[in-house]
């Protein structure tokens, strides 16, 4: 892992120690079985992927500026639980981060996988893990300080919009499959306004519901 990461350093793909020491924290080996440490997205089942280190790299890097102590995070499409436990080593474990997945089987495996080496944070819910749709976003703990989306959304959600902190941050992948989508950064500041900035061309898997995800293939 340590080398990948001091490759993607090299790279200027990670610029700042807080990324790269969070995502050192979390071995990719508990979350794929699948070239863990290839710079590539991998699949993990149920049409959906681990993204590619440089892409969970970028996104923390956009995030860092936003994290602070005992901060609520969302992560949407939590998938295999790797990027919900790197956000979790941003904030040192003291706040909350929920990651929502809409797979049942993929909720499973993510509670497997962080428990391997992560399951402290389980069990003081440090990290909350729930099997809901997240387009809907969770109202529970919102507001977030942090929203990262893990699949691309035709559009932004407004419930995703509504649930961010004033002073905020979302990082969101945009766009229809097969055509071109863009990371969005999302800020709402502290009066509530809300500023979108398009900052570089992805290709994610879509943000969509369970039966159609299931049956894309």
């Amino acid at each position: 892992m340590k080398k990948l990461l001091d490759e993607l350093k090299s790279e200027q793909v990670i610029k700042s120690d807080l990324v790269y020491n969070s995502m050192l924290q979390v071995d990719r080996r508990d979350f794929t079985n699948s070239f863990p440490y290839y710079d590539s997205p991998q699949r993990i089942g149920f049409n959906a992927t681990i993204s590619a280190p440089h892409m969970h790299a970028y996104a923390l890097e956009y995030l860092a500026p936003y994290c602070s102590e005992k901060i609520h995070i969302l992560d949407v499409g939590s998938g295999s639980g790797y990027l919900t436990v790197a956000l979790s080593k941003m904030i040192n474990d003291s706040g909350i981060v929920v990651g929502i997945e809409h797979i049942d089987e993929l909720y499973r495996k993510s509670i497997e996988n962080i428990s391997k080496h992560h399951k402290n944070i389980l069990d003081e819910k440090k990290v909350i893990l729930l099997n809901e749709d997240g387009r809907n976003g969770v109202k529970d703990y919102a507001p977030y300080k942090i929203i990262h989306v893990g699949a691309a959304a035709e559009k932004i959600p407004q419930h995703l919009i509504d649930q961010l902190d004033k002073n905020g941050r979302m990082f969101i992948p945009v766009g229809k499959v097969n055509e071109d989508q863009w990371i969005y950064l999302v800020d709402k500041d502290e009066k509530g306004e809300i500023n979108k900035q398009k900052i570089m061309c992805v290709s994610y898997v879509p943000l969509t519901d369970k039966q159609t995800q299931l049956n894309r293939y």
